[in-house]
């Protein structure tokens, strides 16, 4: 079966210092997958490679079968392929409808501003899908930290991506905004997209996820279901911590 994404001996050096080495997964058609590991473990990186940001020294990516490795940005926005960023970069000084319909701005072919009435319908639609129809003519600078959040994730799908990847969506949310985004998440994987997430919040990984890749220090150390990834010595060494320590699963953030 063609994987959603895979990655194939994918190595990334900066400078003499070898951060992501060697490192294959598949990441299922359809799946919530969960890139875990403790901090520096390379998690933006392989973020920053398959979605074009660094180059790869060696390897090979591929999204649903097409080889994708040496593809600009905006090829693999095209060829289906969207992220947000573990900061989040919206425009404080623009609408949340204007933030929104920049999504659809970085899909076009001649990446021209999409304007005219149906290019706003359809920001308003996915607003509304979102549960954040209330908000089309706020600026962004002025809402809560958790629909700014949100608000994001409605950018990305606004490029119409097969594989949405998202770096540490739920950092910095109240245990409300929380469980709001990971309804999103899962009304958004409903709908056949495939999830890649960065998280540090295990009980947030649990939920939503149905796979987990896990690196440490550039390397992959498991790949398999949330329920086993509880049960691997290695994992509980590098990042989980043993039976009845506190890390990562009861709340803390590595």
């Amino acid at each position: 079966m063609t994987a959603a994404l895979r990655l194939q001996g994918v190595s990334k050096s900066f400078g003499g210092l070898k951060v992501i080495d060697d490192v294959g997964f598949e990441v299922p058609v359809g799946s919530r997958t969960a890139l875990i590991g403790p901090n520096g473990a390379g998690k933006s990186t392989v973020f920053n490679l398959v979605s074009g940001v660094y180059p790869i020294d060696a390897g090979r990516i591929e999204v649903l079968g097409q080889d994708i490795t040496h593809h600009s940005i905006t090829d693999r926005v095209r060829l289906g392929i969207a992220r947000s960023f573990q900061n989040i970069r919206l425009m404080p000084h623009l609408s949340t409808l204007e933030n929104v319909m920049l999504g659809e701005h970085h899909r076009s072919h001649a990446l021209q501003w999409v304007s005219g009435a149906k290019a706003t319908a359809r920001a308003r639609e996915a607003l509304e899908a979102a549960g954040l129809g209330t908000y089309p003519g706020q600026v962004v600078a002025d809402l809560p930290y958790g629909i700014q959040k949100r608000i994001e994730v409605v950018r990305a799908l606004m490029a119409q991506p097969r594989v949405l990847l998202l770096d540490e969506p739920a950092a910095g949310l109240n245990e409300v905004e929380t469980a709001e985004l990971r309804r999103l998440l899962e009304q958004v994987s409903a709908t056949g997209i495939t999830l890649v997430v960065v998280e540090h919040d295990m009980p947030f990984v649990r939920e939503l996820c149905n796979h987990v890749v896990v690196l440490n220090f550039g390397r992959k150390i498991f790949e398999g279901t949330p329920e086993a990834v509880h049960r691997d010595p290695a994992v509980l060494e590098a990042y989980l911590g043993t039976p009845g320590e506190t890390g990562p699963g009861e709340g803390g953030s590595a």
